[in-house]
């Protein structure tokens, strides 16, 4: 009988447990390229260019004034600061971004600071975007932003960026990268409720042109939409090409939402402080989100980074500047990788911005043994197969693309360059010998 009992009891304990635990907003979005990649890395990896952290040091002035905050008396900087921004880092961004959008901000209103570019996105989307609005990304797109969007109940709606290559042999730039200015107007509609644009993007290195955002802000004037603008990797940006800012142009400022970070800025990726700089109708309900989720960022780093900031005002323009120096020396890595690249037979897309080098691996399907029946993409397959037997870390480019059109892109991946020389070395060291192999 007691058997019996403790039968029937397990069955209504089961019977319970039938309806789903998750929540609806998370069906279809569980996977992550960068749990599984990260684990491979770590596992297989001599060198490892998948990820987008510099593995050298931030600099001086930015680890000393954090020292300071730490050790100096001001025991305050142990404590709660103000909910959306330590003072005098919102303070210093206004006058920083005053400067860069030739407008007056206020620091209090404009501005608001966030637990990395990251975080500032969710807020973004949570904040804006409602049960059944579309939101336009552009392809390839930095991964987050589709799972982020249907978190808040949107759809995103797809554009690519689609590759010219020269026709004289060259090598292709991000640049040859481009919108279809017809395809993009027509994805517009009365449901659109935002465009993400990523300018330098991630993962292709595209800075994009002025003619390009200006049909970009046209459409957005057009069609009342806002527009969610990842500048991340606004400083890091190569042979003399300039970032543009879009809200900068006509009609832009008051529906466009920035977002920056200070790990892409001062190459300190963990401390994890980020910000959002627009108009106040738009940033108030991002603070509502704040303060329902978060409440507070890390109060030392912040004063540390507003430190690194009024540094870079007194300096800003100058050759000594941070954000004049740092893009020189990520310029000469990405040279050194793309020639490496190029010697083995990958041929490199030469990045305008950012850490990040796509390469075509087309010419290396002999190397890695084809899987029947497999529907994982050749890109996925080949990174895996690299880190595996050649001990070198990569991101598959379709990775950065919508199911529906990842078949597209699989002939490519993505590295980082923003790395010591000596990791450089090490890569050139495994592709001279990879090349060494094919050959013999």
């Amino acid at each position: 009988p007691h058997l019996k009992a403790s039968n029937s009891v397990s069955h209504s304990l089961q019977a319970k447990m039938s309806r789903p635990v998750q929540a609806r907003r998370l069906e279809g979005i569980d996977k992550n390229i960068w749990v599984e990649f990260v684990k491979l890395a770590a596992t297989y990896s001599k060198v490892n260019l998948g990820q987008g952290f510099p593995d050298f040091p931030a600099p001086d002035f930015l680890t000393e004034a954090f020292s300071r905050a730490l050790s100096g008396g001001n025991h305050m900087l142990h404590q709660y600061t103000r909910a959306f921004g330590h003072p005098p880092l919102v303070k210093v961004l206004a006058q920083f971004f005053e400067k860069l959008l030739g407008r007056d901000l206020d620091p209090m209103t404009n501005v608001m600071v966030t637990v990395g570019a990251y975080q500032a996105l969710f807020y973004c989307f949570q904040a804006l975007v409602d049960e059944g609005d579309e939101v336009i990304i552009i392809e390839p797109f930095f991964d987050c932003y589709e799972p982020m969007v249907k978190m808040a109940g949107g759809t995103p709606v797809f554009v690519p960026l689609r590759p010219n290559p020269p026709k004289d042999g060259k090598l292709m730039s991000s640049a040859d990268w481009q919108l279809d200015p017809a395809e993009l107007a027509s994805k517009f509609s009365e449901r659109t409720k935002a465009i993400v644009l990523n300018s330098p993007n991630n993962p292709l290195g595209k800075v994009f042109s002025r003619e390009e955002l200006g049909l970009i802000a046209e459409l957005c004037v057009k069609h009342d939409v806002l527009c969610i603008s990842d500048e991340v990797y606004e400083w890091l940006v190569y042979d003399g090409k300039q970032h543009i800012r879009i809200a900068s142009l006509q009609g832009m400022w008051d529906r466009t939402v920035i977002i920056g970070s200070a790990g892409k800025t001062f190459s300190a990726t963990g401390w994890k402080v980020g910000w959002v700089v627009g108009p106040d109708r738009l940033l108030k309900h991002l603070r509502t989100v704040h303060q329902n989720s978060v409440y507070h960022c890390a109060t030392i780093a912040q004063e540390a980074v507003a430190q690194g900031f009024q540094r870079e005002l007194t300096l800003y323009g100058k050759p000594e500047s941070y954000f004049v120096q740092l893009p020189k020396e990520l310029q000469q890595k990405r040279d050194w990788l793309v020639q490496s690249l190029d010697g083995v037979g990958m041929k490199p897309i030469i990045p305008e911005g950012t850490y990040f080098l796509v390469a075509d691996i087309s010419q290396f399907k002999s190397d890695v043994p084809d899987v029947p029946n497999s529907d994982e993409p050749y890109d996925h397959r080949f990174a895996k197969w690299m880190v595996k037997n050649k001990g070198l870390a990569a991101i598959p480019l379709s990775a950065f693309y919508s199911e529906a059109h990842k078949n597209n892109y699989t002939n490519f991946i993505r590295f980082c360059f923003a790395k010591e020389e000596a990791t450089l070395k090490a890569a050139n060291d495994i592709l001279q010998k990879w090349k060494q192999e094919k050959t013999s």
